[in-house]
């Protein structure tokens, strides 16, 4: 199909009518709640580096629902479009992953605006928070080491490997693609989330009168919404329910795909929601660091340390694509030109 064939079938009833909306629309959707952080009171200007964090995020999921939506509209064009369309959802995928781990590090981090002398940053927000009052042993984790110095780097690798991982079921282990997919991409949720795992297990780093720790308070509840929607997500991508039940009457409209797409979208507008309370706390806390100082344990975050970690782990995953679209092509590469040949023999014949 030509490129204007494609782009027509957004609008046509086809297996691929679903898939392409119900991840083109959630665009609009997250965009629209991500934007009202910057309306905040006491919230920093948009281009302020307290925000890198939370734009790399956007970038994340912008890139994963476009890339998923033109996937989905584009595939048809030849074999290897198709398979360089996936390889690129597969990437976005964990390059999302390592966005949410940015966003975890800096507003969900044991250690997330802890200076190491509280309130020095208090008046650059104002005099309305809270006095310090979170337990010191919260500020000293037991587990420091890790989120300090091993978190970032294991998101990368992990997000790394589900991409050579994903690629691969396109070209190997086809029989279980869908499982080895769907189990590959639980291994960075479960590294990109010990930052959330650590909050739920210990006691709250804000006291129990303070605004912040009311702000906080819904953190737990979209962490395990999100969960649950990744849960559902899986069972749609796994089972391929209803329309193992039902051949035929889902091949336009409520196939599992879709579902899935729907699944995933709600799953990450709860991590949306639960990362935004916890900026939203810290906004309330004397101990915010918007820029970088030397006396945070925790640095804050720097143009190197968000915009330039999602660039060199681009790099890497576009070069991974770049691979696997080469071996893609030597492989559908002369199945295309048989075709287009057989095309313009049964052209001619028809003449």
């Amino acid at each position: 199909y030509s490129l204007r064939d494609c782009l027509w079938s957004a609008f046509r009833p086809t297996n691929e009518t679903g898939n392409f909306w119900t991840h083109f629309l959630p665009v609009f959707i997250f965009a629209f709640y991500f934007v009202e952080v910057f309306g905040w009171d006491g919230a920093p200007d948009a281009e302020a580096a307290f925000f890198y964090p939370l734009w790399t995020y956007f970038i994340g999921v912008f890139c994963l629902l476009m890339a998923s939506s033109m996937a989905h509209l584009l595939n048809s064009m030849s074999l290897v479009v198709r398979e360089v369309c996936f390889f690129v959802d597969y990437g976005t995928i964990s390059a999302y992953t390592v966005g949410s781990s940015l966003a975890y590090y800096y507003y969900i981090h044991p250690r997330a605006g802890i200076a190491a002398k509280g309130g020095q940053n208090s008046s650059q927000l104002g005099s309305n928070h809270e006095p310090d009052q979170r337990p010191a042993s919260y500020a000293m984790p037991e587990h420091s080491m890790f989120f300090e110095t091993f978190y970032m780097p294991c998101a990368c690798v992990v997000a790394i490997i589900c991409v050579l991982s994903c690629c691969n079921t396109r070209q190997r282990w086809r029989e279980h693609r869908y499982i080895i997919r769907t189990l590959v991409f639980l291994l960075p949720f479960l590294i990109s989330s010990t930052p959330v795992f650590y909050r739920l297990i210990t006691t709250s780093p804000y006291s129990n009168t303070s605004p912040s720790f009311a702000a906080s308070a819904p953190m737990s509840t979209f962490f395990y919404r999100h969960c649950v929607w990744l849960l559902v997500s899986a069972l749609f991508n796994i089972s391929k329910v209803p329309e193992r039940l039902a051949p035929g009457r889902f091949d336009i409209w409520g196939h599992s795909h879709q579902w899935f797409h729907c699944c995933t979208f709600l799953s990450i507008l709860d991590e949306l929601h639960m990362i935004q309370a916890e900026v939203r706390a810290i906004l309330l806390s004397p101990d915010l660091l918007l820029p970088p100082t030397p006396s945070s344990r925790l640095p804050g975050p720097t143009i190197a340390s968000t915009y330039g970690v999602m660039l060199l782990l681009q790099t890497t995953i576009i070069s991974i694509i770049m691979w696997f679209s080469w071996h893609a092509n030597c492989i559908y590469g002369p199945q295309k030109h048989r075709l287009e040949k057989q095309h313009v023999q049964k052209h001619l014949k028809c003449h």
